[in-house]
């Protein structure tokens, strides 16, 4: 896998947040620092969803796509 996923977005108590997810299998959250975005994880995305899990990783609240 080397392209970023296409988001998908979550309703989370009144805000709309991004998240992009690649692969199956047991899940692993990442989550961005300040000033960051979800594809900040591009590379670790790719490696996990190979490996076997599924990555997903959002943009947290006023970053990126989220709200």
């Amino acid at each position: 896998m080397t392209d970023f996923p296409e988001p998908e977005f979550v309703d989370a108590g009144g805000v709309r947040l991004a998240t992009y997810a690649a692969g199956d299998g047991p899940p692993v959250i990442l989550v961005h620092g300040w000033p960051e975005i979800a594809y900040s994880w591009k590379n670790q995305i790719a490696a996990l969803a190979d490996a076997g899990y599924r990555a997903i990783a959002l943009d947290l609240k006023g970053f990126g796509g989220s709200d």
